[in-house]
């Protein structure tokens, strides 16, 4: 049995969105095997008094704030800093001296680096002088230099987002040293999608990435009856609404299918569900039928009141956790290619589309045609399951023994 130290950007529990859906499975399934201890940061919505759910499944835990980053900071760090704006998202005097207190103090076999986001932290694991240096596992939750690198290609196509565009052009690249030598440092990578794995060896050739998918505990969707009140026929979405890829598809949908959707289904609803809505999506709450709710407490009753979930990602990179929330709660799913992007033969389990007109034409059919619905609901339920843990864990478990 091994003793392992995990490092999260967030609380991972109630497990309500992707980063932290991922890191609860993980941490629950090495919990059930080894000796896990937690470091993590709170997000500012978060508490720093860890839930009981999350204290009784490890030996010990500390919860640290979110440090406050302003965007002085980032341009000031974009002048003079080599390192990727990510890399510098959560950097804390408190969080390093606790990580430095613990390795002083317990004799930890592995420390697992959830996001590259918390990879700063690994430049602590040589200080520690007391025992033998653990082991290191990196989870690359995307291809952060590919995700940042297809968010500029997408923005140096309209002018207006040109200022955009130089910035991502500065951070890709950026990431991409970063990211490499990162993985290069970890003695374990895991990668979330054969794909990502393969742009990762892009970058490092010699590398040999356990490729574990974004999962889910299907079961615990599967029982989920919860049912928001929505006007129907209801299209939903849900995400952090704040993040790039997930702005930039609503806006998309938002201008180019919406309407043909609107034109069909007079009475139809978008409810766009999730935490901190960006202000370029201010807008929208202007259109007939389109709900901003924000910050809600679970996502789940919504996904399950949808006659059909949406994902119109167009920027991405990894695989959407989102989707997986969605099939194990059977529903009728369309989405863009590159929204499922990482899983195998999503076609069989949605419905894919990349232009507007398809992609509203298929929205449209699914709200109309009930048969259709439910015979592609019941597809994505049986989908899911590939993507339990207990099926998505053993290659990590079998590298940790």
């Amino acid at each position: 049995m091994a003793h392992i130290l995990i490092l999260t950007p967030q609380v991972p529990y109630p497990p309500r969105q992707g980063t932290a859906l991922r890191n609860w499975g993980i941490l629950r399934g090495l919990a059930a095997q080894h000796r896990v201890s937690l470091l993590t940061f709170a997000a500012p919505d978060q508490a720093t008094t860890p839930p009981p759910s999350l204290a009784d499944l490890v030996e010990r835990i500390a919860i640290i704030p979110q440090p406050i980053r302003t965007t002085r900071d980032r341009l000031r760090d974009l002048l003079t800093n080599p390192r990727p704006d990510l890399a510098l998202r959560l950097a804390s005097a408190a969080f390093r001296q606790q990580l430095r207190d613990w390795l002083d103090t317990y004799p930890f076999d592995w420390v697992l680096v959830e996001g590259l986001e918390m990879a700063p932290y690994l430049d602590l694991l040589p200080l520690s002088t007391v025992y033998r240096l653990p082991s290191t596992i990196f989870d690359d939750h995307n291809c952060e230099y590919l995700l940042q690198k297809r968010a500029g290609s997408a923005d140096f196509r309209r002018p207006r987002r040109w200022p955009a565009a130089l910035y991502s052009a500065i951070q890709w690249r950026r990431l991409r040293r970063y990211e490499a030598a990162v993985c290069r440092r970890a003695d374990v990578v895991v990668a979330v999608s054969e794909a990502d794995a393969r742009a990762l060896q892009q970058i490092v050739p010699t590398l040999d990435p356990v490729v574990i998918p974004n999962g889910i505990t299907v079961a615990e969707y599967a029982a989920f009856t919860e049912r928001a009140e929505l006007h129907q026929p209801a299209f939903v979405f849900t995400g952090t609404m704040d993040f790039r890829p997930n702005v930039d598809g609503i806006l998309w949908f938002a201008a180019e299918v919406w309407p043909h959707i609107r034109a069909a289904l007079p009475n139809a609803h978008c409810y766009v569900v999730g935490r901190h809505p960006h202000r370029r999506l201010d807008a929208l709450r202007e259109m007939p039928g389109m709900v901003i709710t924000g910050s809600v407490p679970d996502t789940r009753p919504y996904i399950n009141a949808a006659a059909v979930y949406i994902v119109p990602l167009l920027v991405g990179g990894g695989t959407r956790l989102k989707l997986l929330e969605a099939t194990s709660m059977g529903k009728a799913i369309v989405s863009t290619t590159l929204g499922a992007e990482g899983f195998a033969a999503p076609e069989t389990a949605m419905t894919l589309a990349d232009a507007p007109s398809a992609f509203a034409d298929a929205c449209i059919h699914l709200a109309q045609d009930a048969v259709a619905r439910v015979q592609l609901e019941e597809r994505a339920r049986a989908y899911a399951h590939a993507y339990d843990w207990d099926v998505l864990l053993p290659p990590l478990l079998a590298r940790l023994s």
